[in-house]
């Protein structure tokens, strides 16, 4: 039919139809054309050339990279990568604006490590004589292990917002478990909002199960703000301490009723970097885990009875931010040389849509990070009470496709004052049981089962 009305609009009308068959012709050729061209720029504008030389270029999803010193030293310094870079440089561009006379002029800028960028093929640094990397400079950008665990673990001043400043709280979180999970414990040292100018609140708790038993062990202070400031993670709350050794945690105890000490050795390229989520009026919450698996070894008094730590596999967290109103979701578990970490949380309604804060999930292995995903569901079953039974968590992304299953074999309760909003009382529920973790994580086959622990609330 439609080659009939061609044939006939062509005997018809020779010269109209010939003039539209090529105006339709150039029309598409010019389509077609201008794909072909936006194709080359899109390509051209990721080119490594465009940034002055080198192979490749590394962005973040959004633009900005976060924590690129995080980057250099976990991931592209981890050996199988490293041995194949000869050189990384970081840069950042930004508008830098010139006042004279009450007028303001805008000026494109990009800053950057001399040494790296000249090992890269940027010409424009060997216009400058005698620019070269000063020890800031290369202590910045060849961060040794220990330098990186303290930068993660630094606490942060509580911005400026009086509306939340009551409910802000930053805490070092250590768990610990035995192989055969008779033992495991539960510690946080949480420094919370201003007591007084100067002055911040602040407690150590101890949770200890044995055997099925709970006990916890408390004690609070009023510390020092600019001495947490300067010194995190290194911590003095009462006659309790952190300090980051090296590479090491040595936690030492002084609680009404249990004392000893802790050694956490982490295990190399174990750590999530740290991420921040903003809400609406200033709300903040943050999170990293510097050492998503090691071992922790020491000795512990727990009313008057010695109880060593021996091969334990321990973990530790960060969180900061404001916590009134807040609810998440969290689980970890390690085996053999992988770790896995999901976590989601809820806010309050007033300041961010939690259906729009999306749940990950993190993979590491020996040499540092193996997947990650915010294609995460997270579904919750329990029995008639409440009491989560299951938990099953599925992600999905270019490198991982998988689901892990937890059974809650052992829940502890706590009343969560920090969390709750009037009229809105929460429960805190630690949960210990079996991980059978199934999937891939890029070309490795996953099927694991482990002991871990998972956090919710009711």
């Amino acid at each position: 039919m439609i080659f009939r009305l061609a044939f006939r609009s062509l005997a018809t009308r020779p010269i109209r139809t010939a003039v539209l068959a090529c105006g339709f012709g150039f029309g598409i050729a010019v389509m077609a054309a201008l794909l072909g061209v936006g194709d080359v720029i899109l390509e051209q504008s990721h080119s490594p050339a465009l940034e002055g030389g080198g192979d490749v270029v590394v962005t973040g999803r959004f633009g900005d990279l976060e924590n690129a010193r995080f980057l250099i030293g976990g991931v592209l310094g981890a050996p199988d990568i490293a041995a194949q870079a000869l050189a990384v440089a970081p840069s950042k561009k930004a508008t830098l604006y010139l006042l004279k006379n009450g007028r303001a002029t805008a000026v494109g800028v990009t800053g950057g490590l001399p040494d790296g960028e000249r090992a890269v093929g940027i010409r424009d640094v060997d216009a400058v004589d005698g620019w070269k990397n000063s020890p800031a400079d290369r202590a910045w950008s060849s961060p040794d292990a220990a330098a990186v665990l303290r930068a993660m673990d630094r606490f942060h001043p509580i911005p400026n917002v009086p509306e939340f400043a009551a409910s802000w709280a930053e805490w070092l979180y250590f768990n610990g478990r035995s192989a055969d999970g008779r033992l495991r414990f539960y510690l946080t040292f949480l420094v919370g909002p201003a007591a007084a100018p100067g002055r911040r609140s602040a407690g150590v708790r101890l949770q200890l199960d044995r055997d099925g038993k709970t006990t916890t062990f408390t004690s609070g202070a009023i510390v020092d703000e600019a001495r947490v400031l300067a010194d995190a993670p290194d911590l003095a709350i009462g006659g309790n301490r952190v300090r980051l050794e090296g590479s090491r945690y040595r936690i030492e105890l002084d609680l009404p009723g249990a004392s000893g000490t802790l050694i956490l050795e982490p295990a190399p390229g174990q750590s999530l970097p740290p991420a921040t989520i903003t809400g609406a009026r200033g709300w903040i919450t943050g999170y990293t885990a510097p050492v998503l698996a090691g071992r922790v070894s020491g000795d512990l008094t727990i009313e008057r009875e010695a109880v060593p730590l021996r091969e334990v596999t321990g973990y530790h967290d960060h969180n900061w931010g404001f916590w009134k109103g807040v609810r998440w979701q969290w689980g970890q578990v390690s085996s053999g040389d992988l770790s896995f970490i999901y976590g989601r949380i809820f806010p309050p309604a007033d300041v961010a849509d939690s259906d729009r804060v999306p749940g990950f999930l993190g993979v590491l292995g020996p040499k540092g990070p193996l997947g990650f995903s915010t294609a995460v569901s997270l579904e919750e079953t329990g029995d008639a009470s409440g009491r989560p039974q299951r938990i099953v968590v599925r992600a999905r992304g270019q490198a991982l496709d998988l689901t892990l299953d937890f059974t809650t074999d052992r829940i502890v309760k706590t009343a969560m004052a920090m969390t709750t909003a009037p009229g809105s009382p929460t429960d805190f529920l630690q949960l210990g049981g079996p991980f059978h973790v199934t999937g891939r994580v890029g070309d490795r086959r996953i099927d694991i089962n482990a002991r871990g622990a998972a956090e919710t609330f009711r």
